[in-house]
């Protein structure tokens, strides 16, 4: 089978299962395959190219829907990582803001300390009355959690995201060359394209998605529901393969060699001491801790709030239904069980009721949990009537 892959750290589950062995221990011959971008991805996946990837969250959920350029029911088998990405800003920007709103920047001296978005609004409003043009911030795709938590950034400071900045998709490898060249003046993008910006001396990152929504799904195996029904055996298996391999990449003493094996050209190719520096910040990677490769449906139910808050999808009955299907947390407790290990005792949770670690009950030992707040203190609860939850999303829009 092949199996897709971007750049970035986070494939860096789907590619130690091939290194490791574990795909061949688990009966499967795979090939992976380096894509250029979430957009080749998808079409990939959709035309059974590739039969399954390294895919972003949200986007078997807007393929299913059919409010992507492809409307082919997609899955997600499980989660890829936890955390890992990051919003830069351009140096022109960041002294902008040291002259509009310095009283942010002295917030924002220590190492950990999130830049606060009002910010970001000061310089916003200097521009707007001194007629100039707006800001340019770049996501890596429209159905993506980079570009929800970037919004959610921006509204937490008072900004609309529609109508005070200008939004644009740019590849993740292609970010820092577009920051460097001033077509844009900050991106949302996953590591190591944010260290690598820094080290570079072109950009400075404002805050984490730690400080945005702390334990956020990153990315999910992805394959088409069509595929899944037809290979239910072999998809276990390679959840089974990766599963392993996460837990391998959480153990310390394993990060500095899959720095080193990540840099290379076939993989992310950047330098082993830029994903080193990444890998090392504190529970901002987490690939099978604290039941990471969960596909939480409440997870899905969030994302889809999302799609509906910033109007990529009409308030609508059903779809908790949508998320059910495509957060497949039925393929990855077949999995886990094979293989010994605990899972939740249901498929949802409650998301940003958690400032401090915390115990997941689960059908065998309790998991230490991590944090899980939201940057504007949201407690998001799917057990509420889904319809009721989507619209006040909705209602929610730039504030």
């Amino acid at each position: 089978m092949t199996v897709g892959f971007i750049p970035l750290i986070d494939c860096a589950p789907i590619l130690f299962a091939d290194i490791l062995g574990l795909f061949e221990r688990h009966g499967l011959d795979v090939e992976i395959r380096r894509e250029a971008s979430w957009a080749n991805i998808r079409d990939k996946v959709a035309l059974g190219l590739l039969d399954a990837a390294h895919m972003l969250s949200p986007m078997p959920l807007a393929t299913t829907l059919g409010i992507d350029s492809v409307n082919v029911p997609m899955i997600a088998a499980m989660t890829l990582q936890l955390n890992g990405n990051s919003i830069t800003l351009s140096n022109a920007l960041w002294r902008e803001i040291e002259e509009v709103a310095p009283e942010f920047v002295g917030d924002h001296r220590a190492a950990d300390a999130p830049l606060d978005a009002r910010a970001l609004a000061a310089v916003v409003r200097h521009r707007a009355q001194a007629g100039k043009s707006p800001l340019t911030l770049a996501s890596v795709f429209p159905f993506s959690s980079h570009n929800h938590l970037l919004r959610l950034w921006l509204a937490s400071g008072g900004l609309d995201p529609d109508r005070d900045v200008r939004f644009t998709v740019v590849p993740p490898p292609h970010m820092v060359a577009h920051l460097s060249g001033g077509a844009i003046d900050g991106y949302c993008v996953g590591e190591p394209w944010n260290q690598q910006a820094v080290s570079h001396g072109i950009g400075r990152i404002a805050l984490s998605s730690l400080h945005i929504w702390n334990s956020m799904p990153e990315k999910v195996l992805g394959t088409t529901e069509a595929w899944a029904q037809r290979n239910p055996k072999t998809l276990i298996a390679l959840v089974k393969a990766i599963t392993e391999a996460g837990a391998w990449l959480d153990e310390p003493g394993n990060r500095a060699e899959a720095a080193r094996v990540l840099s290379s050209p076939r993989y992310v190719n950047v330098p082993a001491e830029v994903i080193a520096r990444s890998l090392a910040l504190p529970d901002f990677h987490i690939f099978h801790r604290q039941v990471a490769n969960f596909p939480w449906r409440s997870h899905a139910d969030w994302f889809l709030a999302q799609m509906v808050r910033w109007g990529q999808i009409a308030p609508q009955p059903g779809l908790g239904a949508v998320a059910d299907r495509v957060f497949r947390t039925d393929i990855y407790r077949a999995a886990a069980s094979e293989l010994g290990l605990p899972c939740p005792l249901t498929d949802r949770k409650v998301e940003g009721a958690h400032s401090d670690p915390w115990i997941l009950p689960t059908n065998g030992a309790p998991i230490a949990m991590g944090p899980d707040k939201f940057l504007d203190g949201s407690v998001f609860d799917p057990s509420n009537e889904t319809s009721t939850i989507f619209k006040q999303q909705e209602s929610n829009h730039g504030d």
